[in-house]
């Protein structure tokens, strides 16, 4: 599963921040060419993302590299994935996903291109915004519509645009879409990303949110501000106390346990069965891909 603490967008048209794209230092750098680029500079982002891919892709800090591309609604879609679909790109992100057939179409749309491009096919992954009531009604319909979907973000900002409602940083009228997303994707076995916090200078609000997140079943976190990385990346990932604590588990459980045809243990005090060593699994196998994620990395 791709680690994806922190996913990092960059307006696709804004010359100096892409230039600096490499730099950043989050889990998936995502170029934009949907909300944050103006219609008429479309074009001209599509040709700088394509530049990006041949001379920046192999020197970004991040290891993984998406692009947002509008949804077809817009009747953009077929021009922005022509633009960038090339080498080097890891993932595309389709916003506001409303149904099934939005995906189905991707999903065709990339093995045409990765047919044509000598790309492997199936390799280029796709990422579900998930920003509208319809698309938060279809979310696992539509993250079960293609093998490639690999993550669900919530995007609270549209949403509470299309609920004609105010968003606010407590959040109390995301709930039931940012609840049903996270089922959604974990349903799916995707990961499930978090909504922008978009009060980027309240660090301590930022955190309340990301660990309120968390515990609904977000695995990482839509960022619009470099600050936000460093925080994402410690509250997504398990602590060493936490490893400590998976790592006994597994041995006592294993040991005592399996070995002995016992359905339960103690550890610490505290009655170990089959749930609780393999959510020990489950802590133990998120530090692993943690870890080849960032060695992937370049230093």
């Amino acid at each position: 599963m791709t680690v994806m603490r922190s996913v990092f967008y960059v307006p696709g048209n804004n010359e100096k921040m892409v230039s600096k794209a490499p730099e950043i230092k989050a889990d998936v750098l995502t170029l934009d060419l949907e909300d944050s680029v103006p219609p008429a500079e479309k074009p001209k982002a599509r040709e700088m993302i394509r530049e990006y891919l041949k001379t920046q892709r192999a020197n970004q800090y991040s290891p993984y590299l998406y692009v947002r591309v509008n949804n077809w609604e817009t009747l953009m879609t077929n021009d922005d994935l022509e633009a960038i679909v090339y080498p080097g790109l890891d993932g595309v992100c389709l916003a506001k996903c409303g149904e099934p057939d939005n995906v189905r179409r991707l999903d065709w749309k990339l093995e045409e291109l990765e047919q044509r491009r000598g790309i492997e096919v199936g390799s280029i992954a796709i990422q579900l915004l998930i920003e509208t009531a319809k698309g938060v009604i279809n979310a696992y319909p539509s993250a079960t519509a293609s093998p490639r979907v690999n993550s669900l973000i919530f995007g609270a900002v549209d949403y509470t645009k299309d609920m004609r409602v105010t968003l606010t940083s407590e959040g109390q009228e995301q709930l039931y879409a940012r609840f049903h997303t996270a089922v959604a994707a974990r349903a799916a076995g995707c990961v499930a990303i978090d909504c922008p916090f978009v009060a980027y200078k309240d660090v301590e609000a930022y955190k309340k949110s990301t660990l309120e997140g968390r515990q609904m079943g977000y695995e990482g976190r839509m960022l619009i501000h470099p600050s936000q990385i460093e925080p994402s990346h410690e509250i997504y990932t398990p602590s060493e106390e936490d490893v400590k604590w998976a790592e006994g588990v597994k041995k006592v459980f294993e040991e005592e346990g399996i070995a002995k045809g016992a359905a339960a243990v103690s550890y610490q005090g505290k009655m170990v069965d089959t749930p609780v060593y393999e959510n020990a699994l489950q802590i133990l196998k998120t530090m692993e891909e943690i870890r080849a994620a960032e060695a992937k990395i370049k230093k």
